[in-house]
């Protein structure tokens, strides 16, 4: 998280504030799209339903296009 420059904290902001989702490109992962210091960023989550929980896989800037 470090080498992007945000924090867990930055990142569970991300995730409640998020606007949309829908699936990535790998299956059974999710695609979280949501905004950090203003910009677009975009958050790949794994669901873990033996654990419960919601694996973080990658967060990024969205680039303009």
């Amino acid at each position: 998280m470090l080498d992007r420059r945000f924090t867990e904290v930055d990142l569970r902001q991300m995730l409640q504030n998020a606007s949309a989702y829908g699936p990535d490109v790998c299956a059974g992962r999710f695609s979280i799209d949501t905004r950090h210091e203003g910009k677009p960023w975009e958050v790949i989550v794994e669901p873990d339903a033996e654990d419960l929980l919601l694996v973080v896989i990658t967060a990024y800037p969205v680039e303009a296009r």
